[in-house]
């Protein structure tokens, strides 16, 4: 793996464990806002400021931020290097936080990131720009004025700017393009996303030799799959739940992955494995305590002519397994997005998964239809569906069977659109118990909530940093 020089590095500065969240940041940015507004860049500087993330040039003497730098860089390229999907959505977000980076980049630092980033273009002299003033004016619609004084403006070989020159956006002459610095960012970027490609296939093509180290494998997958919000496990909610109310807040307050889910459940009196585990597990998070989700399962089971016997003996033993109660007595924690949408992809039969990655455009639009979503809709989430958006596309159906402008936070886990839908049609309240007989009293718990959410958000940090640690030994040895 080839080093990168000091600057170019600088401006890919970052702390491992903020990396996921700066970067789902960038992508909820980018498709809700247009790219390099103003709105845009003050809204990604603000959530960048929030998330405490250095952004800025480092100063020289840095050596150990610059040195967590190279080694988290190349740890990403190894995670995100292990499918099409993940390389493709790590290359884009990270091309839009170089945008935004280099765009704050003071105007003196430009010509030295420039040189380090081993791209040889060099600002005219204003006797040249005098001299093409004119053409370069016409022929760059980035200045939109007669101020071609206060801009730099750089000889490049042609071949360097073809992009420019397919939309007919650059001054040519003899061979070079004469490009203002508002538009010579494209051309960075497009190296930089060729380089990024390339990289990332390389490594690919060596990860046989990585998954042999038993060390390195396990921490690679988690910080590729990782989620790193509230741990639902952590049952706030317990008994807050009653079966009775499982049909109506599955049209009201359940994610698409999980409607889907429950209907199917519903009609089938049936689910494969996969469909079991993500949507008992939602179930759970949501608040059903075991003795609900022993009921639950077998009263449906048992409506597909199951004989109750075997439920006990095949499947009761599978949902107290879930909850803690046999086997290991591993407490399992209800799916993240990350998980639904880059493991086991559901085939023939199935209903788990995520709608949004894995249903057919045409099918997902009919679902969209039959739960009245608009027209306008129905295509601002088929668009973000397109273009790889998932969580975002669920996000806006959120927003839009919630009536909502913004729904204010990043989508990233089932139970937490169960939450916030929750929160929003109660007023802002947590979840409210319907006036059905609770089937066991529960004591409130609000203070513990608010504890146990601490706790496991600490806890998640913690987990993060013991794998950048990791990952530190592996690297230096």
């Amino acid at each position: 793996m080839q080093g990168t020089s000091s600057t170019a590095r600088t401006l890919h500065g970052r702390s491992l464990p903020l990396l996921v969240h700066v970067l789902k940041s960038v992508e909820n940015l980018g498709v809700s806002y247009v790219k390099g507004t103003e709105l845009y860049q003050s809204k990604l500087e603000a959530e960048i400021r929030r998330l405490k993330f250095s952004y800025r040039e480092s100063l020289e003497d840095e050596y150990e931020p610059r040195r967590k730098d190279h080694i988290s860089h190349f740890i990403l390229r190894l995670a995100y290097c292990q499918s099409e999907d993940l390389r493709r959505w790590f290359i884009q977000q990270e091309m839009d936080l170089l945008r935004f980076r280099f765009s704050i980049l003071p105007k003196d630092k430009i010509q030295s990131f420039l040189q380090d980033s081993h791209l040889h273009f060099e600002a005219i002299s204003e006797e040249e720009k005098n001299l093409r003033e004119q053409e370069i004016i016409a022929s760059s619609t980035s200045l939109g004025g007669p101020k071609l004084e206060l801009e730099y403006v750089y000889k490049i070989p042609f071949a360097d700017a073809l992009d420019l020159f397919r939309g007919r956006k650059v001054y040519l002459e003899n061979g070079f393009a004469y490009v203002p610095l508002k538009d010579i960012v494209a051309i960075i970027l497009n190296e930089f996303r060729a380089k990024l490609s390339k990289a990332l296939a390389l490594t690919a093509r060596s990860l046989p030799a990585v998954q042999s180290d038993e060390r390195l494998q396990p921490l690679l997958n988690h910080l590729s799959h990782s989620y790193i919000g509230q741990d639902y496990s952590i049952q706030g909610n317990a008994g807050k739940i009653s079966l009775d109310q499982i049909d109506s807040l599955s049209t009201k307050s359940f994610p698409p992955c999980m409607r889907q889910l429950h209907k199917a459940l519903r009609e089938n009196h049936h689910l494969r494995h996969g469909g079991r585990m993500q949507y008992g597990l939602f179930l759970k998070g949501i608040g059903l305590t075991l003795e609900q989700a022993l009921q639950f399962w077998k009263q449906e089971f048992i409506k597909g002519k199951m004989d109750p016997d075997k439920f006990d003996k095949g499947y009761s033993y599978n949902i107290r397994h879930s909850f803690g109660k046999e086997g290991k007595r591993t407490d399992y924690t209800p799916f993240s997005c990350l998980k639904i949408i880059l493991t086991n992809p559901p085939s023939q039969g199935d209903y788990h998964g995520c709608p949004f990655r894995h249903s057919d455009p045409e099918l997902l639009k009919q679902k969209l239809q039959s739960y009245k979503i608009t027209p306008g809709g129905i295509s601002q989430i088929l668009d973000l569906v397109k273009g790889t958006h998932y969580q975002v596309a669920c996000q806006k159906y959120f927003e839009m069977t919630h009536n909502v402008d913004d729904c204010g936070f990043s989508l990233n886990h089932p139970n937490q659109f169960f939450v916030e839908s929750q929160r929003v049609l109660n007023g802002g309240k947590d979840i409210k118990k319907e006036s059905i007989p609770p089937e066991t009293p529960q004591p409130k718990q609000s203070a513990q909530k608010t504890k146990n959410a601490s706790s496991a958000l600490a806890s998640l940090n913690s987990s993060l940093e013991m794998d950048m640690e990791g990952l530190e030994d592996y690297f230096s040895e």
